[in-house]
C-alpha cells in the first residue's frame, strides 16, 4: 500500500525522526549564523565609534546647535505668523549681531583680562604649591604644580640661550650653520603647530556653525530621513522615540540658555562689586561652564577663587562665598523652575556618567554627557512604558481545565 493511498484512507502521515533533526540542526546553523553576524557588527560599530569618536561628537555638536536654533526659532513662531526661514534668520541675525558686540565693544577688554586672569592664576598656582610643601604635603605628583616650574625652566633656557650666542658672536663673530638651521627648524615647527591649531578650531566651529543652520533650516526633512532608515514594522515607534527627543532636548538647550546667562550677569556684577580683576573674563567662563552640570560648576569656582587670590584673603572669600551662593541660585532655584519638565536624572548617575565620557573621550564626552544621558533616558522610558502596559483583557474567555 502507497502512502497517498494511506492518506486518502485518513491515516496520519507519519514524520520521520531524522527529518526533525535536520531541521533543528538546520534552524540552529542559521541562529549561530545570523548571531556571529550580529556580534560581528556590533563590534564593528563599537570600533568605529571609537576611531571617529571626536567626529561623532562633532557632529552631535552641530545637531544639537540645530536643535537650539529650531528651538528658538519655535518660540518666535509662538509670538509671529512669519514663515519659518524668516524667523530662523531673524534668530540667527540677533545672535550674530550679540556676538559681533561683545567683540567688537569688549574685545580689548576681553583679551586683556584674559592675559591678566592666565597670569594671575598661574602665579596662584605656584603659591598654592609651596603653601602645600611648607605644611608637608608632597605636590610631584599634581601635574599642574609643574606650571611654576616649567616657566622657570623656559626663562633659565632663553638666558642661557641669549647668553649662548652672545659668546659665541664674540668668540667667532657669526653664528654657524648648525646654529641657524636649528634655530630656523624651531621657529619653523612652533608655527606650523600654532597655524594648524588655529585652523583646527575655526575648522571645527565652522563645521558645527553649518551643520546647525543646515539642522535649522529643514528639521522635517532630516526628521523623514532619519525614519526612513527604521524598519517598517517599527516606523511608528521610531517616529515616537525621536519625536520625543528633539522636544526633550529643545525644552533642555532653552533652560540652559537661560541657566548660563543668569550665571554670567550674577558673576560678572558680584565679582565688580567685591572688586576682583577681570571679573568680566570669569564670568564669561562661568556661564559657558554652566552648560556641563555639577563638573563645571566645580571649575568655574576653582577658577574664581584662584584668581581672587592675588586680591587678598578677604576677597578669595567673598569670591567663594558669591560662588555658593551662584551654585545655589543655579542648583535650588533655576534649574527646578526652568528645567524640572525638561530633565530628570538623578546627580549621581549624571556625575558618574560624566567622568566616564570624560575619562574616555577628554572634553567632549565632558561637554555632550548630559544630552547624551537625556536621548538614552527618553529611550529606556519609552521601552519601559511599553512593557509595563497592561496585557489586553481576556474577557469572558473559557479556560481549559
Amino acid at each position: 500500500m502507497t502512502a497517498p493511498d494511506t492518506v486518502a484512507k485518513g491515516e496520519s502521515p507519519v514524520t520521520d525522526p531524522a527529518d526533525n533533526r535536520l531541521q533543528a540542526r538546520n534552524d540552529m546553523a542559521w541562529a549561530i549564523a545570523v548571531g556571529g553576524i550580529g556580534i560581528v557588527l556590533f563590534a564593528a560599530l563599537l570600533t568605529f565609534a571609537w576611531q571617529f569618536a571626536a567626529t561623532l561628537f562633532l557632529l552631535f555638536a552641530g545637531m544639537l546647535l540645530g536643535v537650539a536654533l529650531n528651538a528658538m526659532t519655535t518660540l518666535l513662531g509662538r509670538l509671529t505668523g512669519l514663515p519659518h526661514a524668516l524667523r530662523l534668520a531673524i534668530v540667527c541675525l540677533a545672535m550674530a549681531g550679540l556676538l559681533s558686540g561683545i567683540v567688537f565693544l569688549g574685545g580689548t577688554t576681553i583679551a586683556q583680562q584674559a592675559t591678566v586672569l592666565s597670569n594671575t592664576i598661574k602665579s596662584q598656582l605656584g603659591s598654592v604649591k609651596e603653601f602645600l610643601e611648607q605644611h608637608g604635603v608632597d605636590t610631584s605628583y599634581l601635574d599642574f604644580t609643574n606650571a611654576a616650574g616649567e616657566a622657570k625652566a623656559e626663562g633659565t633656557a632663553v638666558t642661557t640661550t641669549t647668553s649662548t650666542p652672545a659668546t659665541s658672536s664674540q668668540s667667532h663673530g657669526i653664528p654657524g650653520a648648525g646654529a641657524l638651521a636649528s634655530s630656523g627648524g624651531a621657529i619653523i615647527s612652533q608655527t606650523l603647530k600654532v597655524l594648524l591649531g588655529t585652523v583646527s578650531v575655526v575648522g571645527n566651529f565652522f563645521i558645527v556653525l553649518f551643520l546647525g543652520l543646515a539642522f535649522a533650516a529643514q528639521p522635517s526633512i532630516y526628521r523623514a530621513g532619519l525614519l526612513f532608515i527604521a524598519p517598517a514594522k517599527y516606523r511608528a515607534q521610531a517616529t515616537v522615540i525621536v519625536d520625543r527627543i528633539g522636544e526633550t532636548l529643545e525644552r533642555w538647550l532653552i533652560a540652559q540658555i537661560i541657566t548660563m546667562t543668569a550665571v554670567f550677569l550674577v558673576t560678572w556684577i558680584g565679582l565688580a562689586i567685591i572688586g576682583i580683576p577681570s571679573s568680566f573674563i570669569l564670568g564669561i567662563q562661568a556661564g559657558l561652564l554652566a552648560f556641563i552640570p555639577t563638573v563645571g560648576a566645580i571649575l568655574g569656582g576653582l577658577i574664581v577663587v584662584l584668581a581672587s587670590l592675588a586680591t587678598g584673603w578677604i576677597a578669595a572669600l567673598s569670591a567663594f562665598i558669591l560662588f555658593l551662593g551662584v551654585h545655589a541660585l543655579e542648583s535650588y532655584v533655576l534649574t527646578p523652575i526652568i528645567q524640572r519638565q525638561a530633565l530628570d536624572i538623578p546627580p549621581a548617575t549624571l556625575f558618574a556618567f560624566q567622568i566616564l565620557l570624560g575619562v574616555v573621550f577628554g572634553i567632549w564626552g565632558l561637554a555632550l554627557a548630559l544630552p547624551l544621558m537625556a536621548i538614552a533616558k527618553v529611550m529606556i522610558d519609552h521601552f519601559k512604558a511599553e512593557d509595563q502596559a497592561p496585557a489586553p483583557a481576556q474577557g469572558n474567555v473559557p479556560q481549559l481545565s
